[in-house]
């Protein structure tokens, strides 16, 4: 099993967790979900889910879900598969910039796993936890930048 697989290592933060999703392609919400959810659990956190209608309604629903105060680490999971037109480009740049322009005004902890992908087995193989668990990864960045914003920027 792969270092980044195993949840012994996940540091234990403790708080709230978010884990908000396009849904676009259920199989890999659901798996980058599974992939994040481990992660958070493993390092103490109650996990929320919430799904939004697409990529690009991440960063305020993003923004949002920080308003209100109710959690402590955030992960974005959503999957833009290139398609024939400019419109990849646009979603895949402006859910990326809107969603670290969120992150920095707000100073949260949260990573980012929209997956931006050529080809459905691409979306597949990053998304399913026993494979390349991006969305563990991305909990993992989240859980990592919550120790250091406790750290830094106690209450």
């Amino acid at each position: 099993m792969k270092t980044e697989k195993n949840v012994s290592t996940v540091e234990k933060v403790g708080g709230r967790a978010l884990v908000l999703e396009a849904r676009f392609y259920a199989e890999i919400a659901d798996n980058l979900y599974e992939g994040a959810r481990r992660i958070f659990e493993a390092a103490g956190m109650e996990v929320e889910r919430v799904d939004v209608p697409g990529s690009l309604e991440l960063p305020a629903a993003l923004k949002m879900a920080a308003l209100s105060g109710r959690y402590d680490a955030y992960v974005l999971n959503g999957c833009v598969i290139r398609g024939e037109t400019y419109h990849f480009e646009i979603v895949c740049n402006e859910s990326a910039r809107g969603i670290s322009d969120v992150v920095l005004d707000l100073n949260l902890a949260a990573g980012n796993c929209v997956l931006t992908v050529d080809t459905i087995e691409q979306a597949i193989e990053r998304a399913d936890p026993e494979q390349m668990d991006k969305g563990g990864g991305a909990a993992r960045a989240a859980v990592r930048m919550l120790a250091l914003k406790k750290k830094w920027l106690p209450k």
